[in-house]
């Protein structure tokens, strides 16, 4: 079936998550990626973490897969003239261009948004940096470990008060800005059809993640202190974390506690609570919320997990049991609704991978092809843009590609 962005071409010269992800997601919508990476290939490939997976006696980057499914790859040096070249051809006939490399590289190379422009004036050039193309941290570089987690308040309002800050998961927050940098592109793709002109596209890791913070920023605009969540002291007790008999742990999430309290209360098996002065309604919940925490620790931790989702259920709570990531990968809604697909990976065999989380009824998307190895299709893009095999083999020759 046709994917919705087929005939849409993209040029992918990202490295590590951000743009690696974003251009992936283009990819599984049907447009096709050329992932542009050094001969040495993008430093993501070399990242080990949680082990490396071999299979008959290669080793496989599993992030590489994850983030460069369905591209073709093309590995060509870039700081040579014939290299640019090559980039240049590719670009009159692309629709996007979308890196994260620094702006200062960019530039060096003559592949700024001037550059390009003057080759394709209708392409779309998106660039994501850590913090901004202005401003006095403009050149710094940063991971979503600094710009994104650090730096925006999110690490800071996740930990509890005298408690070190957690730290992030891999590339949580880049693939939150990915998603920006494919809403932006698909907005920048319709302009284009309605006016057939281009568009030079700014993201940046810093922003995305005080948007995705945004209600807790808003409030300190206006002033508004807002506190660290303390589980002792959670301001609504009926949004808190409690644990049960059998050591795991329930999310209450009832924000309009006054519509669930009775319901509740019933659930818990504690009635007297319902109309108790102390508890009776949100404000009063919240001038005794330590005292009634402590009651709630005392009521979860009596029973196991599974009773306590029958009981919460039954009376309408809102809730939730916190997972573990082997429940995730197995967990029946989770497959139900086509989280996963499966490809046939040249080196592995059948490979999970977790699919897109957009879906178009009527044109779905789809994982065809593994993550390219590096330059894996640079004969084939090359003869396709108009280079004879002698001109492969001078640029092979000259160190230009592979």
């Amino acid at each position: 079936m046709t994917g919705i962005l087929e005939g849409v071409n993209v040029i992918d010269m990202g490295h590590f998550v951000a743009i690696p992800s974003a251009a992936a997601v283009l990819a599984d919508w049907g447009a096709e990626v050329i992932k542009v990476e050094p001969l040495t290939g993008e430093p993501q490939r070399g990242v080990r973490a949680l082990g490396a997976l071999t299979f008959n006696g290669g080793q496989l980057s599993w992030r590489a897969e994850l983030h460069n499914r369905n591209k073709k790859g093309l590995a060509v040096d870039l700081k040579k003239a014939s290299g640019r070249d090559i980039l240049y051809q590719l670009v009159k006939r692309s629709d996007v261009f979308m890196s994260n490399y620094e702006v200062s590289s960019l530039k060096r190379l003559k592949l700024d948004y001037a550059s390009l422009r003057r080759v394709n004036p209708k392409i779309i050039y998106a660039i994501l940096t850590a913090f901004g193309r202005v401003g006095p941290d403009k050149d710094e570089r940063g991971f979503d470990f600094i710009a994104s987690w650090a730096r925006s308040g999110v690490q800071y309002l996740l930990g509890e008060e005298g408690r070190p800050p957690p730290m992030q998961r891999p590339g949580f927050m880049d693939r939150v800005a990915g998603m920006h940098v494919v809403a932006g592109i698909a907005a920048a793709l319709l302009y284009r059809e309605k006016t057939g002109r281009g568009q030079e596209l700014e993201f940046s890791l810093y922003h995305s993640a005080v948007w995705s913070l945004a209600a807790d920023v808003q409030a300190t605009l206006l002033g508004i202190k807002v506190p660290k969540h303390e589980h002792s002291k959670a301001i609504n007790p009926l949004v808190n974390t409690y644990c049960t008999k059998d050591g795991q742990w329930l999310q209450l999430a009832m924000l309009q506690s006054d519509l669930q309290w009775a319901g509740f209360c019933r659930a818990i098996d504690r009635p007297k609570l319902e109309n108790d002065p102390k508890f009776n309604n949100i404000e009063v919940r919240e001038q005794n919320n330590e005292e009634l925490v402590s009651i709630l620790d005392d009521v979860f931790i009596s029973e196991n997990m599974d009773l306590w989702e029958k009981r919460l259920r039954e009376h309408g709570c809102i809730y939730g049991r916190v997972r573990t990531l082997e429940d995730v990968a197995t967990d029946e809604q989770a497959l139900a609704n086509g989280l996963f697909t499966e490809i046939e990976h040249p080196l592995a065999g059948k490979m999970k991978l977790v699919a897109t989380p957009v879906k178009f009824c009527q044109n779905p998307a789809s994982i065809r092809t593994a993550a390219p190895e590096v330059g894996q299709h640079t004969e084939e893009i090359l003869l396709d843009l108009g280079y004879s095999w002698d001109d492969l083999t001078r640029l092979k020759e000259e160190k230009v590609i592979l």
